[in-house]
């Protein structure tokens, strides 16, 4: 499913650093870290009417990941929330709205992997763009299983938010060629980890599960669906779930700022059966729905 270019992108302005810049203009340096080696750390923001979605859990991971690798001179959190006021009010951007918020290690001195070549601070960008969710929420999608593993915590944690990611992109490249929506990844174990791009849940009569989150990332969006089977009384398991567990599942479904909750209607060419009848996918549609304006913050 290829994402389709919105003219009204054409004229955006965007922060890098510490001011705003045309969309022409906006630039980095061939010295700054994430052009080096992808050394930077991001997270992926919806913007709604009532301000933006779970901004505060966003930019904890934020900071957590960029603790992580060890950032130095990271912008605090006042900085960023008045940096995000003044591009989205450039924008004149209130809603049906995607963020990149991007900070990378900074600008390097001369070229090399060393973080104490980065002398200039880092660098926070922020990326609008006029972009709904970009799944097809009624129709669903389709997924087809890649053989590229999903990241082991003893190589490169999956908790950090990295931009390095090629192991994603590699599963994309798969699932491109096969035709399909999205790649499903498998953990070091061969259990579901989640989507090239996003979480993953199953649900199995009356009962909702998600893959442990030990080689996937935590999630925002998947907390918070969690968090809302909790409060209703709606069974929910985190653990290993097989290949053979998703082509039986009843309903099945990913998560993610991008795209709300998207059904997933075919893995591997198994179309998905609820055979229970129950709607449970459309009851937590209803449930986020009715509460997902509740949790944006406003910084206006």
């Amino acid at each position: 499913m290829l994402q389709k270019f919105d003219d009204r992108n054409k004229d955006i302005k965007v922060w890098i650093k510490d001011r705003l810049y045309s969309r022409d203009e906006a630039k980095v340096s061939v010295f700054d870290s994430v052009v080096q080696g992808g050394d930077a750390v991001w997270e992926g923001l919806r913007v709604y009417p009532n301000g933006i979605f779970l901004l505060d859990r966003h930019l904890n991971r934020l900071f957590e990941s960029a603790k992580a690798l060890a950032f130095t001179d990271i912008p605090d959190e006042a900085f960023i929330k008045n940096a995000l006021k003044e591009t989205l009010g450039a924008n004149g951007m209130q809603k049906d709205t995607h963020i990149r918020l991007t900070l990378t290690r900074g600008e390097k001195i001369t070229s090399g992997m060393d973080p104490r070549l980065n002398q200039k601070g880092s660098c926070l960008i922020i990326l609008p763009e006029w972009k709904p969710p970009v799944y097809d929420n009624e129709h669903g999608i389709t997924v087809f299983t890649s053989t590229i593993r999903r990241n082991n915590p003893s190589f490169l944690d999956s908790k950090i938010h990295h931009n390095n990611l090629l192991n994603n992109i590699q599963a994309k490249i798969q699932s491109n060629v096969a035709g399909k929506d999205a790649a499903l990844m498998l953990d070091y174990f061969g259990f579901a980890a989640e989507l090239n791009g996003t979480n993953i849940f199953m649900v199995k009569g009356h009962k909702v599960y998600t893959p442990f989150a030990s080689a996937c990332l935590h999630g925002i969006t998947r907390g918070l669906i969690i968090e809302l089977c909790e409060k209703n009384d709606i069974p929910i398991e985190e653990r290993n779930i097989s290949l053979t567990e998703l082509y039986n599942a009843d309903e099945f479904f990913c998560t993610g700022t991008m795209g709300e909750l998207t059904p997933i209607v075919e893995l591997d060419g198994r179309d998905t059966k609820n055979k229970s009848g129950y709607p449970m996918l459309n009851k937590l549609i209803t449930l986020f729905e009715a509460t997902k304006h509740d949790h944006c913050i406003a910084i206006n």
